[in-house]
């Protein structure tokens, strides 16, 4: 089983506006896990092999503006595992990454931790909501998920981001 992610992914943190973000070309090969539900599809995705595209001015927008060159969010995943409901397309994922973001290469910042459940349901936090859906039979899907991002020590950082903080993760993409 085989997870695109797709153009028209959205991030959120705390009251500022969301990022618009074009994750095409990022994914990942699943393993098939038994589960004791006949119809529940247990997945696994190893983190050596899963890629998420960065965020950066050429995949990014924020309040409709590409993100100034040299600014750069990478992503790298440690969990995403969970469940696929066969019957009514309902997917549930544990997601866990952290958040690299520097300016240029010089003016990097401590990792942000991200640790929340993708659903292709409604979450609804403090200060965001969103709604997914479930998966279609041509194999799309948008998950959501709601995260508490806790400090990074950084002072400057967490200031400017006001953590702990809220956020909120949109994800269109494919399962097939």
């Amino acid at each position: 089983m085989q997870l695109k992610s797709l153009d028209g992914c959205r991030l959120a943190i705390g009251k500022y506006p969301s990022f618009s973000y074009n994750a095409y070309g990022g994914g990942g090969e699943a393993e098939l896990l038994p589960h004791q539900k006949s119809n529940l599809l247990h997945i696994s995705f190893s983190s050596k092999t899963f890629s998420i595209p960065p965020l950066t001015s050429k995949s990014t927008k924020f309040l409709s503006l590409p993100l100034p060159p040299g600014f750069k969010i990478e992503m790298y995943m440690e969990q995403l595992e969970g469940t696929i409901d066969k019957n009514s397309g309902e997917v549930l994922l544990r997601f866990e990454s952290k958040f690299l973001l520097s300016i240029g290469s010089i003016l990097k910042f401590p990792k942000l931790i991200i640790k929340t459940l993708l659903t292709s349901g409604k979450v609804k936090g403090k200060l965001h909501e969103g709604e997914g859906y479930v998966l279609q039979n041509n194999g799309t899907i948008k998950l959501v998920g709601i995260s508490m991002i806790p400090k990074t020590g950084n002072k400057i950082l967490d200031i400017f981001l006001g953590l702990p903080n809220e956020a909120l993760a949109e994800l269109k993409c494919e399962i097939k």
